[in-house]
């Protein structure tokens, strides 16, 4: 299918955001010939980076610090951002209004000529896609692969005027973004699904509707498609009633104990094997794997190591925004911890993080957010209150008064294990902002 001419068309950019992804959309259709407006809740000073990049189009104009309803009458097609609610009253009125909406990675899903995989999961969906986009960037050369999705700044619909029908493409996929190939009934080739946590309870009504978002990746799939999950949850086994596709099972317990990994932790053994699984398919011998995923060295802001400082280690695991992600942070780190957690509440029970802050950390650093005090209670009932060192409101204070209480070969681990909302704009800022202050020490 040839993908259609905007040339004129009324385009609404219906949320611009801060990660780059709205930017590349807007530029996208702009460069068509479109029309392009784009609306954001956010005002013109909070948007400042991403409308920099967008000055130089004349065809391009704006509505910021509210929606309007004459925006959406205005328009022949609405991309929606993946942080727009299906809640939002204005999303309400465009579907009344019978109005095109498409997500970015679905409308290029619809027309993409070649191949797609995709990868979605509560934890580890970044880091799987970069394993498998690299195995396959080095294992297949006579193809292209590309990477995109919900990557950190990486726009899928700008690909469609690149990728040919022997080209790869592989994309993280969030639940939101799922809703879009849900609305259009498509699926990609091969799904892969990392596991299922409670997560976006700030969001979605029960965890019925998050999982039920996340099977949009395989619901849709052939006979001739592969469904790759892992079999180590209840969740993900149950999955595989669903399924229509050639199902493939991994394991964390499938990489070979042989491999001397760099990546840190059990749930990165888990986020390996499914790269193996990927692998196979494409018939790549496992020794070839073993040289490619056992040197993977990780992601910003996941366990990244930032620097050595009077011999205390400084880990920014910025990424870690719910209570599962900080507990896999501290099993995944042998040394003593001094953890920097708390933050902005997603509705997820923090009691079996506190438990395992109780047990593993020799003192905990809080930051002041709407989940904190639950947190801190928690921490208290299992026994933690000599480990609670302080809570702070002001980020820079917290990390140095961290460092100020660790010793030689403790660790000071940023896993906050809550959402960013409330003292930073989101949790890459608060990863950025850390590696700043711990470059200053």
């Amino acid at each position: 299918m040839t993908f259609p001419d905007y040339k004129n068309k009324k385009v609404l950019i219906f949320g611009l955001g801060l990660l780059g992804r709205g930017v590349k959309d807007a530029i996208f259709f702009a460069e068509k010939g479109a029309e392009v407006r784009v609306t954001d809740l956010k005002k013109a000073d909070a948007l400042k980076e991403s409308l920099e990049k967008l000055a130089k189009y004349q065809n391009i104009s704006y509505t910021l610090g509210e929606h309007k309803e004459e925006d959406i009458l205005w328009a022949d097609l609405i991309i929606k951002n993946a942080g727009i609610p299906q809640s939002s009253p204005f999303l309400q009125f465009a579907i009344k209004n019978k109005k095109n909406i498409e997500m970015d990675e679905s409308l290029f899903a619809k027309y993409c000529p070649c191949p797609i995989i995709g990868i979605t999961g509560t934890r580890g969906k970044s880091t799987t896609t970069m394993l498998i986009g690299t195995l396959l960037q080095k294992t297949l050369p006579d193809k292209k692969i590309y990477l995109a999705g919900n990557l950190q700044g990486e726009a899928t619909l700008p690909l469609i005027d690149i990728v040919t029908k022997d080209d790869l493409v592989v994309l993280e996929l969030s639940s939101w973004q799922l809703q879009g190939f849900g609305v259009s009934g498509i699926s990609p080739h091969i799904a892969v699904f990392t596991n299922i946590y409670h997560d976006h309870l700030n969001s979605y009504k029960n965890m019925t509707d998050y999982i039920n978002d996340k099977k949009n990746i395989f619901k849709f799939q052939k006979s001739t498609d592969f469904f790759i999950l892992n079999k180590d949850y209840a969740r993900t086994r149950k999955l595989q009633s669903n399924a229509k596709a050639n199902i493939i099972f991994f394991s964390g317990k499938d990489v070979p104990k042989k491999w001397k990994l760099k990546l840190l932790g059990k749930h990165n053994h888990e986020n390996i094997a499914a790269a193996i699984a990927v692998g196979k398919i494409f018939n790549i011998p496992i020794e070839t794997m073993e040289s490619i995923l056992s040197n993977f060295s990780g992601l910003e802001h996941r366990l990244e190591f930032v620097r050595e400082v009077n011999g205390v280690t400084f880990i920014n695991d910025t990424t870690s925004t719910t209570p599962i992600a900080g507990e896999m942070a501290l099993k995944s780190i042998k040394k003593p911890v001094i953890l920097i957690a708390g933050g902005a509440t997603k509705n997820i029970d923090l009691n079996p993080f506190a438990k395992v802050i109780a047990k593993k950390t020799k003192a905990v650093v809080l930051l002041a957010g709407t989940a904190t005090p639950e947190l801190k209670q928690k921490i208290i009932a299992a026994g933690g209150e000599n480990l609670i060192a302080g809570e702070f409101d002001n980020f820079k204070e917290a990390i140095r008064y961290a460092y100020s209480i660790s010793l030689p070969s403790d660790v000071v681990l940023l896993s906050p294990g809550c959402a960013s909302f409330g003292l930073f704009v989101n949790e890459f800022d608060r990863g950025n902002q850390f590696k700043k202050i711990v470059n200053q020490l």
